[in-house]
C-alpha cells in the first residue's frame, strides 16, 4: 500500500505513498538512561504490575511482569510508550520527514524532556530485522500497528513476548495504539491522560478557531500522475472534523470504495470534488507550487478562490498520518495556520 493514503505496508517505498512515494507515506531503537519517572532501562515505575492478556491477531500474549526492555516495530508505538513516560530500548529507523538518525522531530523533543539515551534504530524492511531485536534483549515486543505475518510473529514470540495487531495490518486505529501499549505496560491510566490531554488540546484549537465549524472539506494528496482522496473513515478526515470541519458530500459521491481510507479519481473530474475547502498535503515547497501551477486543478473552485489549505513538509504530513500519541498536537498549529486563510477565503 502506499504511504500517500496511510502507513500501510513495510519498507520506505511502500510507507511512502505515491505521492512521489513521499506524500502519504508517512515514515514509518538500544539503551535507556535513567530520567525522573523512569528506569535506566526506559521502564516507568508508577506502581504494582497486574499481570495482563492481550488478545490480537494471531492469539493472546501473556504479560506477567512489568516490562524492563521494551522494543517496539511500525508506526506510532514508540510514540505512545515515549508519551506514556517509558523509552524503547529499540524502534524501527524512520524514513520520511526523519533525521539522519531515523527519529521525527516529535520524538527528538520526548528523547530531550526525558533525558533518557535515545532507542538503538531497527532497521526497515518486510519483515522485522530479527538479529537486531534480538540484540537488544527485550522483554516485550510491541508491533501493535505494523504489518507483521504471523510467521514474524512466531519469530517474535521466541524472543520475547510479542503484541501484534488486533486484526488488520497497518489497520489499528490510533487512539487504540495508545490504548493497547498503555495496557502493555501496566500504564493504562497514564495513556488515557494522554488521550484527554491530545483531545484537549485540539479542542482548545477548534474553540480558538468558530470559523471552522460546518465548513465542508476534502482532504486530497496530488502528485504528476495520481489524486488521491481520503475518504471519512481515514484518522486524518476524523482530526479535520474534530477541529469542526464537516466532510464535503462530494467526497462520499466520488467514492470507489478502492481502499478503506482513500481512494484515487481521475483528473478529468477532479472540478466535480466540491467543497468550502481543500486541504492539499505536499512534501515540500515544490511539490506544492508544482501542485499549485497545474493547469488541470487550476479548473477546481477551490483553486481559483484560494479555498485550498496545503500543509508543506514531509514531517508536518507524518504527523497526521496517521496520527500518534506525540505527532497529533505537535503538527496542530501547522495545519491550523494552512486552514486559517483558506476558511476565509470560503466566506
Amino acid at each position: 500500500m502506499s504511504r500517500l493514503p496511510d502507513r500501510p505496508r513495510r519498507t520506505v517505498s511502500r510507507i511512502v505513498a505515491p505521492l512521489a512515494a513521499a506524500l502519504l507515506a508517512l515514515p514509518l531503537a538500544a539503551c535507556g538512561s535513567e530520567s525522573e519517572d523512569s528506569q535506566d532501562d526506559g521502564t516507568s515505575e508508577s506502581g504494582a504490575f497486574e499481570p495482563v492478556t492481550i488478545e490480537h491477531a494471531f492469539g493472546e500474549t501473556e504479560i506477567d511482569e512489568r516490562p524492563e526492555r521494551v522494543v517496539t516495530w511500525g508506526w506510532g508505538t514508540a510514540d505512545a510508550a515515549l508519551a506514556i513516560g517509558v523509552t524503547p530500548v529499540a524502534m524501527e529507523k524512520l524514513a520520511y520527514g526523519a533525521n539522519e538518525e531515523g527519529f521525527m522531530p516529535w520524538q527528538e523533543e520526548a528523547f530531550a524532556e526525558s533525558g533518557d539515551d535515545k532507542p538503538t534504530t531497527l532497521t526497515p524492511g518486510e519483515s522485522p530485522p530479527f538479529e537486531e531485536i534480538l540484540a537488544a534483549e527485550p522483554d516485550l515486543i510491541l508491533a501493535n500497528y505494523s504489518g507483521i505475518t504471523e510467521a514474524d510473529y512466531e519469530k517474535l514470540s521466541k524472543i520475547a513476548d510479542t503484541v501484534a495487531y488486533p486484526d488488520q495490518p497497518w489497520a489499528t486505529p490510533w487512539r487504540e495504539v495508545i490504548t493497547t501499549v498503555g495496557e502493555a505496560l501496566g500504564e493504562s491510566e497514564k495513556a488515557e491522560e494522554v488521550l484527554a490531554d491530545i483531545d484537549a488540546e485540539v479542542a482548545a484549537a477548534a474553540e480558538e478557531h468558530p470559523e471552522f465549524e460546518g465548513k465542508t472539506i476534502a482532504a486530497v494528496a496530488i502528485d504528476p500522475s495520481a489524486f488521491y482522496v481520503y475518504r471519512g473513515a481515514d484518522p486524518r478526515v476524523e482530526f479535520l472534523e474534530d477541529l469542526g470541519f464537516e466532510l464535503a458530500p462530494s467526497v462520499d459521491e466520488l467514492d470507489t470504495e478502492e481502499s478503506t481510507f482513500y481512494y484515487t479519481i481521475s483528473t478529468e473530474v477532479v472540478d466535480e470534488l466540491t467543497s468550502d475547502v481543500l486541504l492539499s498535503y505536499a512534501a515540500n515547497e515544490d511539490v506544492a507550487t508544482t501542485i499549485e501551477k497545474d493547469p488541470t486543478y487550476q479548473a477546481m473552485a477551490q483553486f481559483k478562490e484560494d479555498r485550498v489549505a496545503t500543509v508543506v513538509g514531509e514531517d508536518v504530513v507524518s504527523s497526521v498520518s496517521p496520527p500518534t500519541a506525540l505527532s497529533l498536537t505537535w503538527g496542530l498549529d501547522a495545519f491550523v495556520d494552512a486552514l486559517v486563510p483558506a476558511v476565509q477565503a470560503a466566506g
